[in-house]
């Protein structure tokens, strides 16, 4: 709809997970090296947390595209909210069992057994991926932790990444999950972007979509977006987007802090108490590398300039 306006070959803030879009802050690069690690068939479970939109998904996307061979077995499970018997059915049908072993727990676990030792001999990895994990049953929970007792013949076990929201930080305190707990072995939590990083992503975004950065927002709109957007990198894209729709309306470039203003007020978003000066007062220089996990930085100015990435 405004790609042709602002010099994009594609939009820039879609909300579908897309690795080729992925900006790695100091954060996300930590969290990402934890999943590749963890997937990669080291003993004990892989625990990720953080706030909804914050960009768990596409790290597990990005993290799969990463690990294994051919001979690798990877399920990744994004609706968990299964009992026992669809749970079994969901992962044999992912690693390619036979019939008999989605119905029969002793059936699937000799399976399983097997295609651990088959995946060993050829340096590759049976794991499993659970995506919005603070869902999980508490039976299931517990299921999983009873797949980490099957080994194949060299010892090794099934790879295990428990993905969610801070909910599931706090249900492995719980006293009865205590056994599941001591099995993991990594632990990241995302946090929100600051204000350098939140400009970082959005330029990211803009030089992947083949876009300019300063062709399409002021600096004041961008100190707005962090501010209503709170840092999480879902909002961003959403407050930049519906802005990019609002200024190409207005025949505005740059889109300015008046139409992301304008945005916010439509999604009911107010900015943080502790929100930073209504004016960023220096230029902000951002990487040319969309994956990099270095924010840009800040140098001093007589007056206050555009946004701009240089």
């Amino acid at each position: 709809m405004y790609e042709q306006y602002f010099g994009l070959r594609e939009r820039p803030f879609d909300l579908s997970p897309n690795p080729r879009f992925l900006f790695l802050s100091r954060g996300h690069k930590e969290a990402l090296t934890h999943l590749r690690y963890g997937l990669s068939g080291r003993p004990g479970l892989t625990v990720l947390v953080g706030e909804a939109g914050t960009g768990k998904t596409t790290l597990v996307r990005a993290a799969l595209q990463s690990v294994g061979n051919g001979d690798s077995k990877i399920v990744h499970l994004s609706n968990p909210t299964l009992t026992r018997s669809e749970f079994y059915e969901y992962l044999a049908s992912g690693y390619g069992f036979s019939s008999e072993a989605a119905t029969s727990k002793t059936t699937f676990i000799r399976e399983l057994a097997e295609a651990l030792t088959a995946t060993a001999g050829s340096s590759g990895v049976l794991a499993l991926v659970v995506d919005e994990a603070q869902s999980i049953p508490h039976a299931l929970l517990e299921e999983i932790r009873l797949l980490t007792n099957t080994e194949g013949a060299s010892g090794n076990t099934v790879a295990i990444a428990l993905v969610g929201q801070p909910e599931l930080g706090e249900r492995l305190n719980e006293p009865g999950l205590r056994q599941l707990k001591q099995r993991v072995a990594l632990r990241c939590e995302l946090t929100p972007l600051d204000l350098n990083e939140t400009a970082a992503y959005v330029a990211a975004r803009v030089r992947v979509a083949g876009g300019r950065p300063d062709m399409l927002f002021t600096r004041d709109a961008i100190l707005t977006i962090h501010q209503h957007s709170l840092g999480i990198p879902r909002t961003i894209s959403v407050l930049c987007d519906n802005s990019l729709v609002n200024g190409f309306a207005a025949d505005a470039k740059p889109v300015g802090r008046q139409i992301v203003e304008e945005v916010c007020r439509d999604f009911h978003l107010t900015a943080k108490p502790d929100a930073p000066p209504s004016r960023i007062e220096a230029p902000v220089v951002a990487p040319d590398d969309a994956t990099t996990a270095h924010a840009p930085r800040f140098e001093a100015a007589a007056r206050p300039r555009r946004f701009s990435f240089f």
